[in-house]
């Protein structure tokens, strides 16, 4: 015998008054804006329209502090920007003597601090009684980046996770004339002071900019009308047969061990390599993007 439908609190509900449903969703959205003064999502939009949405900045990392006297010093030697260099009280000798009198010409703020608290805020790691405390860098957008240049060269960066190549990179960018840099957000290399010294101050004029998602990134420099060229040792083309070097471009750099990641390859317009009659098998990012611009810079 079929079961008679209850009526009371355990009938089912109407489509629109369950919880996934948009009409509430919506309006959990709205209540939750008043409530918080900051807007929530409504209703799960479909996955296709993802590219879509705008890209936002990355959550906030905070300053990264730099500790040993010979690390302090040559950070400060190079101009890294920094905030606070805090020695330990009693600690002296010319490493530290000389890193007091760059920072004091530098405008950075001094603070003497105990073992205690220099301990507690490198989490006890060997810091020989001084650290600098350099800010969080101040990621551009990706579309900031279109802004610079009616022609824009841009350079991007696919799993490259040492700051020295990203420093390298921006170097290389400076000296070529590319309008800025794109990395990913994860799994990546991101400005760090060692990213500061490898690009010998030039991360100053070079913007760096980050994606939460680097083939959408790409997909809307294609949008914008950019050539995105892809340096991998599986290019049929030689760099300096790449027609649309002096056009609006960007030139996807990859890892040395990995090269290009197979979504960022099939994204690219076109695959481009670097000829190499030697004996040696592939270059470090570096390395193959400095080669690449310079030759890019001939075109333009």
């Amino acid at each position: 015998m079929a079961k008679r439908r209850k009526k009371g609190s355990s009938h089912t509900p109407k489509a629109e008054d369950r919880h996934w449903y948009g009409k509430r969703q919506t309006a959990r959205a709205t209540k939750a804006a008043t409530r918080t003064g900051s807007v929530t999502t409504g209703p799960r939009r479909d996955s296709s329209a993802a590219g879509d949405r705008p890209q936002r900045r990355p959550a906030p990392e905070g300053p990264e502090i730099v500790t040993g006297r010979n690390p302090v010093v040559e950070a400060l030697r190079a101009g890294i920007p920094a905030s606070t260099l805090y020695v330990m009280t009693g600690a002296s000798d010319d490493r530290i003597r000389e890193s007091i009198k760059l920072a004091t010409d530098a405008g950075v703020a001094l603070l003497e601090a105990g073992k205690i608290e220099l301990d507690r805020m490198t989490d006890r790691a060997v810091h020989q009684g001084i650290a600098l405390q350099v800010p969080e860098y101040d990621y551009a957008h990706p579309d900031d980046l279109l802004q610079l240049s009616t022609k824009p060269l841009i350079v991007a960066l696919d799993g490259v996770t040492d700051p020295r190549n990203l420093g390298a990179v921006v170097r290389s960018a400076a000296a070529f004339g590319a309008h800025g840099v794109l990395v990913p957000e994860r799994r990546a290399a991101g400005v760090t002071a060692g990213a500061w010294k490898a690009s010998a101050g030039t991360l100053a004029s070079v913007p760096v900019a980050r994606a939460t998602n680097l083939v959408r990134a790409l997909k809307a420099y294609q949008s914008a009308g950019l050539f995105v060229a892809g340096l991998d040792a599986r290019g049929a083309t030689g760099v300096d047969a790449l027609d649309a070097a002096d056009g609006p471009l960007v030139l996807v750099v990859g890892s040395e061990g990995k090269g290009l990641s197979r979504l960022v390859a099939d994204t690219c317009d076109l695959l481009i390599n670097i000829p190499m009659p030697g004996k040696a098998e592939s270059l470090n990012a570096g390395v193959a993007g400095s080669i690449a611009l310079y030759e890019i810079a001939r075109h333009r």
